[in-house]
């Protein structure tokens, strides 16, 4: 950007500024809120320049524009980003001092957009940035939930959870769409009429665009998150509200309203597995009509439909796109059968992010012929042309036949009911399929899509995730940008592959010093969020040992506890040794119907409380658990991170960015040979990664011989002392029932091996322990996985997908 251009847009931002400061009390909320609407105003102009650019690329372009469906987005706040974006953070701060305020303090009033819950709605955040950043004409398709997941509160150790009331006060960043609207169907029945099937009746809800505006740092392109918000088609029933009956005559709304009510609505009850369809309906409907539409404008006809256009879907969850793009290409548009499916075929695409069965969603016929019976048609109608192809491709093999179907028989083969399995028909219906780190996409292949990779070799490859670096490290951890910059100059953020020239001045005694400072002051930092939300003092020069992910039973949050135990325990035996300080941090949600993971919650609140109160162990050892954790949680807790916890069993952990973000903001990292984490460790060097455990190789024999985790806890008498602690009661206040399940589970089942994985865990943290006393060697560590980190940007990730994926030569 010239002086010129710079001074204009300050100019502007300044006037805008005022105007909206001039029409409320001034005060931090008013002050947001002012900022942002200036920023907006910036922004939509952009927009409106991208989207025209977008529009003119014409049928022979090579690139196709990016249709990014995914249920979550979490996009954490959003001022901080649009202000470094637009180069105004300095501006802005000079603008407030007058009036008494601090920019700190009003970035802090602006709460995180509940959009999302875990890793895939923080990758698909980073992926727009990158879409911006690399100038893809791109559009992310989501829902706008109203209240989140939910908001985690902490209620004597027990998570309770609260609606995440983020939009009370609505939302400057959300740019209104009123033209673009579009009516989605539910329930009803198919008719024939002329010859053509049509789908009639049932329940009609309008998805309205609401358009929020993601800018690249490095050019004038933004990217664009379309949410979508459902209303009733009809405003009351006024014969009912003329009769008095006025719940009955808003009865129709509040059903339309509850598909934007919550993300991923509880699942254990037909009620809510039924508004989680209906969701994921809504989502896929709206988009495609959208994107259709748009399509038409810009070319004038259906032709090339797939070659303009890439649909890109984020798990399982989109998966309902193939078959509501062939009902509208079908039944609204006239298409034949076979141009139809040819532009589907070219068009669509798939991202698995898991090998967990539960996670690769079926759903019951039933459930579907009532909600989508036109759907359910047009998914018999593929499976029959598919099962046929593989017929003719394999004769004979009726076994395969029955492993490929995208309907589960159920009763005939092991009970339960027919289901549609989603993940196959994402898999039949699209051209590209990928996982998201080598060795979760090895393992696709050889695992649950094993038949499907026999059939279609050429379908399967790997794109390994990365995060954005201009929230992850420019805006998380500026005190580390600057010292990059003093050290490589500022080539790293546009290029994140300069950061490899760390590696030949990781052992420069002045820069480990630099770095150990900056460092420490992140720490500091965290250190008195603890204490404020806690009452928790740490020492900020111990050990800052993170934890920080959704809290599942595969991710092993409980390993980390045993841990913390069997170290309590060794201080409490011996508090005179010279322990090195350490301070654990665990932060994360569990479903709320996921009771193992919420009894883990309260035993990490019943160790910290055991722990943290005992004069015998002082600043030796604290447990911090910190609520509600989000996107800006973690732009705290990342930077302060000594040791980065990526404990996974292996073969269960798909890829994972926590780990990555961790590692480029210069924490060491302890993990299992898992996901990314491998392609770290061979970018990094295998030596600088603390790493422990049993592989994938070692995990399936030992469960095929039949592994009993008794014999591992027989066998170490430390692990015996930590499993027996947990049974009499020692941290629940003497109740031997409280965790009468958890040690059940590691004693007679332990699916995730963690008793295998104990002792090698900790003796790999006693190594850890070593390596921290010296400060030189351990800072010389840290800078050497930050320089192996440059290979982890999305926009490396995105620039794959582009040329893998979603330009016109991958269709070749």
């Amino acid at each position: 950007m010239s002086t010129t251009q710079r001074t204009r847009l300050q100019s502007a931002f300044k006037s805008a500024l005022a105007a909206e400061l001039a029409q409320a009390p001034l005060d931090r909320d008013s002050a947001l809120r002012a900022a942002a609407t200036a920023c907006r105003s910036v922004l939509a102009e952009r927009w409106a320049k991208t989207q025209a650019q977008d529009a003119k690329r014409g049928a022979k372009a090579k690139t196709r524009r990016v249709h990014y469906l995914s249920m979550e987005f979490l996009m954490g706040r959003a001022l901080h980003n649009a202000l470094a974006a637009l180069g105004l953070t300095d501006t802005l701060a000079e603008a407030l001092a007058p009036l008494g305020l601090q920019l700190a303090d009003v970035l802090e009033r602006e709460p995180d957009a509940a959009l999302g819950n875990g890793g895939l709605g923080r990758l698909a955040a980073c992926f727009l940035d990158s879409f911006a950043e690399l100038g893809l004409p791109s559009f992310g398709y989501g829902l706008r939930y109203q209240f989140g997941m939910f908001a985690q509160g902490i209620t004597e150790g027990r998570q309770v959870e609260r609606p995440d009331d983020w939009l009370r006060l609505g939302t400057p960043w959300e740019q209104p769409r009123p033209e673009c609207r579009y009516t989605v169907r539910f329930g009803g029945r198919v008719v024939v009429e002329g010859g053509q099937r049509r789908w009639v009746g049932g329940e009609e809800v309008v998805a309205q665009a609401f358009d929020f505006i993601v800018p690249a740092h490095h050019s004038e392109r933004v990217s664009t998150l379309r949410q979508w918000q459902a209303s009733s088609v009809k405003p009351i029933d006024f014969e009912a509200f003329c009769r008095g009956d006025y719940e009955g005559a808003n009865r129709h709304r509040v059903a339309a309203e509850a598909l934007n009510w919550v993300l991923y609505p509880d699942d254990s009850t037909d009620a809510g597995r039924e508004l989680r369809l209906k969701q994921e309906a809504f989502l896929v409907s709206a988009s495609l009509q959208d994107l259709i539409a748009r399509h038409l404008r810009e070319f004038g006809s259906l032709q090339g439909l797939g070659r303009a256009n890439a649909i890109h879907l984020n798990d399982t969850h989109p998966a309902l796109a193939p078959a509501e793009l062939m009902r509208l290409l079908l039944d609204e548009h006239g298409l034949s059968w076979d141009e139809a499916w040819a532009i589907t075929r070219q068009a669509v695409s798939y991202t698995n992010h898991t090998l967990m069965p539960e996670a690769l969603e079926t759903w019951p016929l039933r459930m579907f012929e009532a909600l989508l019976p036109r759907h359910l048609e047009i998914i018999y109608e593929i499976n029959q042309r598919f099962l046929d192809g593989v017929k003719a491709q394999l004769p004979g093999d009726t076994a395969l036949l029955r492993r490929v179907s995208l309907i589960d028989e159920g009763p005939e083969h092991g009970g339960g009911e027919r289901r549609v399995r989603m993940a196959a028909l994402a898999v039949v219906a699209s051209h590209r399929v990928n996982g998201v780190a080598q060795l979760h996409s090895d393992l696709c292949v050889q695992t649950i899509f094993a038949d499907y990779a026999r059939l279609f070799p050429q379908r399967f490859h790997n794109v390994t995730n990365g995060v954005t670096p201009r929230r992850w490290l420019m805006q998380a951890n500026p005190g580390f940008s600057a010292l990059l910059d003093e050290t490589l100059g500022e080539g790293w953020r546009t290029d994140l592959g300069e950061l490899a020239k760390l590696k030949k001045k990781a052992g420069q005694a002045k820069l480990q010093k630099a770095f150990l400072a900056v460092k420490q002051a992140n720490k500091d930092k965290l250190a008195a969020r603890i204490r404020q939300e806690l009452g928790l003092v740490v020492n900020p020069t111990s050990l800052f040992d993170v934890q920080i992910k959704r809290i599942h039973e595969y991710k092993r949050q409980l390993l980390n506890i045993l841990h913390v135990i069997a170290r309590y325990q060794a201080i409490v035996a011996n508090p005179q040794a010279d322990w090195v300080p350490r301070t654990v941090v665990i932060a994360g949600k569990a479903a709320s119907a996921y009771h193992m993971a919420k009894l883990i919650i309260q035993l990490a609140h019943d160790v910290a409380r055991v722990v943290n109160s005992d004069p015998r162990v002082g600043d030796k050892l604290k447990l911090a658990f910190l609520p509600n954790y989000g996107v800006s949680l973690a732009e705290t807790i990342i930077p302060a991170a000594d040791l980065s916890e990526q404990i996974s069993t292996a073969g269960t952990e798909a890829s994972g960015t926590g780990n990555m973000k961790f590692a480029l903001n210069g924490a060491c990292t302890i993990g299992t040979w898992d996901g990314a984490n491998i392609e770290m460790a061979q970018h990094m060097g295998v030596d600088e990664m603390f790493v422990f455990g049993l592989r994938t190789e070692a995990v399936e024999k030992i469960k095929a011989l039949g592994y009993d985790p008794r014999l591992y806890v027989e066998e170490n008498r430390q692990l015996k002392a930590v499993i027996d602690a947990l049974g009499d009661g020692s941290f629940a206040n003497g109740d031997t029932q409280r965790y009468r399940a958890i040690v059940d589970k590691l004693l007679q089942v332990d699916n995730y091996l963690l008793m295998a994985d104990f002792a090698d865990y900790v003796a790999t943290q006693g190594r850890v322990d070593e390596a921290f006393r010296d400060r030189a060697a351990w800072a010389e560590r840290a800078l050497k996985n930050v320089a192996g980190m440059g290979w982890f940007s999305s926009d490396r990730t995105i620039a794959e997908y582009v040329e893998r994926v979603w330009s016109v030569d991958s269709l070749a």
